[in-house]
């Protein structure tokens, strides 16, 4: 797709054509130097109509969930009158590259409403489990009117940092099991949380639900107690993805924190926080594609990498050579 394509296609997306928003995401997730300029030109086209959404980020270990509570989640809010867009950063086959679980049919009832867009996209070699082009997904969803955009990630250690530096809050999901699981969960990852929810209440779980999200309401008391950012505590809630027990009361607690965070300014604060970090990711990676693509600076870098790899070399120090050689020196 070529750079002369995006204007029509920006047309396209804001008249609401789903398939010229997933075309403008392919395009955004393109690593062609002419489609990067072309997807750079159509989000710099759409950035007026960008910024309205609430910004939703979902992680949590593999089998908390994620994709049954989102499916719920997205069903209610659309039931209310509300259009979901999600972004589901899956992991990526080492064989082809593609998203493993790209097929939508986690959440096939969701991906059948008109008010609903999923998109699936593989997460690739970037660190947190968040695909690299996420941030432009989000903006272009935001361009097509969905007015509620959710980042569910692979939940792989880093993914709840990476998905906190492109969303309006964070929603940490975690299973029944009380304190011996809270023994298992960082303190690093608790404290990015916005919101807490215990998972799979129902059935032969639900009394253990009860008590994971009591030792969790304990600890984040002790965590952030009267010091809570913007006087928001993370509140701790439970729900199901079978019966949709839970799924309102996490709406309103999102109305909350949005009211909440716009009123003591943290929003506004957090977005442009986020929009300079992702100016120094683009810097950095921006800075290795300029080391692969100059053969002469590609031959000094493979050959700091084999002499940091042998030890016979330090990191700071040939990261300092490859950054003179950049500059000429």
């Amino acid at each position: 797709m070529m750079a002369a394509a995006a204007p029509p296609l920006a047309a396209r997306l804001l008249a609401g054509d789903r398939r010229a928003l997933a075309q403008a995401i392919t395009l955004a997730e393109s690593t062609r130097s002419e489609d990067r300029a072309a997807a750079e030109a159509l989000i710099a086209a759409l950035l007026p109509r960008t910024g309205g959404a609430i910004r939703i980020g979902i992680s949590g270990p593999p089998g908390v969930g994620k994709s049954t509570l989102i499916e719920r989640f997205g069903l209610h809010l659309v039931a209310v009158g509300h259009r979901i867009a999600v972004l589901a950063v899956d992991p990526s086959s080492k064989v082809s590259g593609g998203s493993i679980l790209g097929d939508k049919t986690r959440m096939a009832e969701l991906a059948a409403r008109g008010e609903a867009f999923i998109r699936p996209s593989p997460a690739g070699t970037t660190l947190g489990g968040v695909a690299r082009r996420t941030r432009e997904a989000l903006l272009l969803c935001e361009a097509a009117g969905f007015d509620i955009v959710v980042v569910e990630t692979v939940g792989v250690g880093q993914s709840e940092a990476a998905v906190a530096d492109m969303t309006d809050l964070l929603i940490l999901l975690v299973q029944p099991g009380g304190g011996d699981d809270l023994q298992g969960i960082k303190r690093g990852i608790v404290e990015l949380a916005d919101l807490l929810v215990v998972t799979k209440a129902d059935g032969d779980l639900a009394a253990a639900a009860g008590r994971a999200a009591a030792d969790y309401r304990n600890a984040l008391h002790q965590l952030h107690g009267a010091a809570a950012e913007g006087g928001w505590l993370p509140p701790v809630l439970q729900s199901s993805g079978l019966t949709g027990q839970g799924v309102p009361e996490i709406w309103d607690a999102i109305q909350r924190f949005r009211d909440t965070a716009e009123a003591s300014g943290r929003l506004a604060r957090r977005r442009a926080d986020q929009a300079l970090a992702w100016l120094r990711e683009e810097l950095s990676q921006g800075l290795l594609d300029w080391l692969a693509a100059d053969a002469g600076l590609a031959a000094r870098l493979a050959e700091a990498e084999a002499a940091v790899g042998a030890g016979s070399a330090l990191p700071p120090a040939a990261a300092r050579r490859l950054l003179a050689a950049l500059r000429g020196g």
